[in-house]
């Protein structure tokens, strides 16, 4: 493992130019000091848990000091937020520190969030919060458990700095890491204000460091939005088959990596409501659960506009066109393997489908419902779930179809299939109400209920000795915690 002065940096972003982003150096916060670290983050660029208890690791998180190599730089973008474009947003609170390859020849972006204010802040202050940051934290590290693609997160630093929201709170700082920071949103800012030159330096660049095998095909840029469609059908697909709902959908939060990007105002669904609105704000509920899946569809058309100087209309909408075939396909199969099902039926998307209808309105647990389901031999467990739903008549009409369908996969085992089942249904979600806690604890000084909810969450599908406090039902306050895109 390498020390911190160690990393090898290879800034490929930076020199692009200043047409792509602006040198900003980060603004220091007061008194930085660490309250939760991820070792598998960590490990990505070659470091251990070691380097956290090293003073100088808050000094470079904090934004007190930087690598030789480091090149910080704000990136510049724009993107279509709640169905409006907005011209020029970019990195308005986050530096791209610089790239740093490890020893495995990957490369991951250091990107430092709450680094104070850039030419992109507007009206805010350039800050992050510590309830933001944890979140933020917890989120990244915990989808990634779950095998859903997601930026990651190396750590939040705490500080004395003063910021303020609706009340005075702290500002904080969490580092996260991905191969690339690049959004739909950088292609639309070139294509709007018809920068041709610019936009196609982009378009190589993207293909260059994170498509290169798209080069090989007839056309290209072609061949690269196949790819991010797909990406994104399978990702979408995740979000919809483990209950998460990401809450601001804009352009600018959309990946090019297919990756769950710029956390805000997220949830798990506790109980099932396919009309869920995780974000206070979104008043028209644009960004529901059940919309998830049509404005993915709807941000790769913006994708697709703005790559029209590079690839046919007839060629873009027959790719979009794959979108929704694809997210179907990677959504059943998620959800069959949710249900314990090893095979394939033409009937099975309705056995879903029916299951979610009768959820609906019932106040069952999502996540815990799947979890039990394959506690005991699928009878019996069926039989044991019945009492949490309003319509009994139609749960036991799902019921009875349901454990047929499951003597048919040939699953005679139930040992096996309490093992396959338990390897896909989580027994710990990230629950706002479990963030909110460690929260709390970590305003007051307390960074022990982070770093314990962390811990429990790398680990979703094993039952951990001691922790069955993070695998219970939410109380009803939990459930109705109001989250907004404030950070």
């Amino acid at each position: 493992m390498k020390a911190l002065d160690e990393l090898t940096f290879d800034n490929r972003f930076a020199r692009l130019g200043d047409a792509f982003s602006t040198h900003v150096l980060p603004e220091p916060i007061d008194a930085p000091r660490v309250v939760v670290a991820s070792d598998a983050a960590l490990a990505l660029l070659d470091l251990d848990h070691a380097v956290t208890q090293d003073p100088v690791f808050a000094q470079l998180f904090g934004g007190h000091t930087l690598w030789a190599n480091a090149e910080p730089r704000a990136m510049v973008y724009s993107g279509h937020q709640f169905g409006s474009y907005n011209p020029q947003l970019g990195d308005g609170r986050g530096l791209l520190l610089g790239e740093v390859y490890n020893d495995a020849g990957e490369h991951w972006d250091l990107h430092l969030k709450g680094a104070g204010m850039t030419p992109y802040s507007r009206m805010g202050d350039g800050r992050a919060v510590l309830r933001s940051s944890i979140r933020e934290f917890l989120a990244s590290e915990a989808l990634h458990a779950l095998g859903i693609p997601s930026s990651r997160a190396l750590c939040v630093i705490a500080s004395d700095t003063p910021v303020w929201r609706e009340t005075q709170e702290r500002a904080a700082m969490v580092l996260r890491l991905a191969p690339s920071h690049i959004r739909f949103g950088h292609f639309e800012y070139f294509y709007y204000t018809k920068r041709p030159e610019q936009q196609k330096l982009l378009g190589e660049h993207v293909l260059a460091m994170h498509f290169p095998e798209c080069l090989e095909q007839p056309e290209p840029y072609l061949a690269m939005f196949r790819e991010i469609v797909e990406r994104n059908a399978e990702l979408i697909a995740k979000w919809q088959a483990y209950g998460f709902c990401h809450g601001v959908m804009n352009t600018d939060n959309m990946s090019i990596l297919g990756i769950t990007f710029d956390f805000g105002p997220f949830a798990f669904l506790d109980d099932f409501d396919a009309n869920f609105i995780c974000n206070h704000s979104d008043h028209e509920g644009r960004y529901s659960f059940s919309n998830q899946v049509p404005i993915g569809q709807w941000n790769l058309s913006a994708l697709a506009q703005a790559l029209t100087p590079f690839i046919s209309v007839e060629a873009l909408r027959e790719t979009l066109g794959l979108f929704l075939p694809l997210y179907q396909a990677h959504y059943l199969d998620l959800m069959r393997r949710r249900l314990g099902l090893t095979s394939a039926e033409d009937t099975d998307q309705h056995l879903v489908e029916t299951l979610l209808q009768k959820m609906q309105g019932s106040s069952v647990d999502y996540n815990l419902f799947f979890r039990r389901l394959g506690d005991l031999p699928a009878e019996q467990a069926v039989a044991r779930l019945r009492d949490e739903f309003v319509d009994l008549k139609g749960f036991d009409e799902w019921a009875a179809q349901y454990v047929a369908r499951v003597a048919r996969d040939g699953a005679s085992d139930e040992s096996v299939r309490r093992e396959r089942m338990h390897a896909v249904n989580p027994l710990y979600i990230l629950r706002n109400y479990l963030a909110q806690k460690a929260i709390d604890a970590a305003e007051a000084g307390d960074y022990s209920e982070v770093q314990r909810l962390h811990t429990v969450l790398t680990q979703p599908f094993t039952e951990q000795p001691g922790m069955e406090g993070y695998a219970e039902r939410p109380p009803e306050w939990g459930k109705h915690l109001e989250i907004s895109c404030s950070s």
